[in-house]
């Protein structure tokens, strides 16, 4: 039986690429080469005498073997998590600040998959805005942050660099000769700043029309059909309009979403790492 005895690391690296439908981003997650993540899934199935995952230049999906392998790998993982922490005793806390400009309908599979990481990991999310975040984070108040590029402020990780457009709601018209009606984040928002200095650029009027609270709170003005805003799409309901080009607006920059961590212990470290992997696989689709 001693030659039958499996390796925990590589079963983590197939679930990980199971659940990531990928071994690039599961590579991410695991903080180690692709290369890497492909020998351990390799030696993996050369231990169980079967192919556990279909590969291919567009997707990965798993065989008919690895499917039925994925439940009890999943088991494996668990159990030996949860004998870690019978001996680690006390639970570890992460706390991570998530900008409201970035923390879109993904957060709870993202909280999810941060628990499947580490189940005995306490994690405490806050949301805010970009700036706020930062200054927590500078005080130490938080391990990680999660923002919007920052006027004044370099370093991080880049996680993505997501695309803005002018949204409206379906059937929205603009009524000519009127100050463009504009639903925005309540100041010190960075999103709101680069929207109204395009327009004054463009010398397009507008009127501020609502302010909200949150990047929900606007977007569901916009859906009233109170006005327009500059968001994500992402941060939508389905059915909003991209009303830029009809309306001749000036064009949106991609914006950076960066990591800002001082997290240094394995386990928050691995839980943050597989946090900005799902992130990204959310925001690439």
């Amino acid at each position: 039986m001693t030659g039958r005895l499996l390796d925990l690391d590589a079963i983590q690296a197939f679930t990980r690429v199971v659940e990531l439908s990928s071994f690039t981003r599961a590579a991410e997650a695991l903080q180690m080469t692709q290369a890497a993540v492909s020998l351990k899934l390799k030696r993996l199935e050369a231990r169980l005498g079967c192919r556990l995952v279909e590969r291919t230049p567009r997707y990965v999906q798993l065989s008919a073997r690895g499917a039925a392998f994925l439940e009890h790998a999943r088991e494996l993982l668990e159990v030996h998590d949860r004998a870690l922490a019978a001996i680690d005793g006390a639970r570890q806390r992460l706390t991570i600040g998530i900008s409201d400009h970035v923390a879109g309908p993904e957060l709870p599979a993202l909280i999810a998959r941060m628990n499947a990481q580490d189940p005995q990991l306490v994690i405490e999310i806050r949301m805010g805005s970009s700036g706020d975040l930062l200054q927590s984070f500078d005080r130490r108040e938080l391990d990680a942050v999660i923002v919007r590029l920052h006027d004044g402020r370099s370093g991080g990780e880049i996680l993505a660099e997501e695309r803005f457009g002018w949204f409206a709601a379906p059937g929205w018209q603009h009524r000519g000769g009127e100050p463009l009606p504009l639903a925005t984040m309540a100041a010190p928002c960075g999103v709101r700043a680069i929207a109204e200095q395009l327009l004054d650029a463009a010398g397009v009027p507008w009127i501020e029309i609502f302010v909200g609270g949150s990047v929900a709170a606007v977007a569901a003005a916009v859906m009233a059909g109170l006005g327009i805003a500059a968001l994500a799409p992402r941060m939508l309901p389905f059915g909003a309009v991209d009303v830029g080009p009809k309306l001749g607006l000036p064009e949106l920059p991609r914006l950076p979403v960066l990591l800002h961590s001082r997290v240094k212990d394995s386990r928050p470290r691995d839980a943050l790492a597989a946090l900005a992997a799902a992130f990204r696989s959310a925001v690439r689709g």
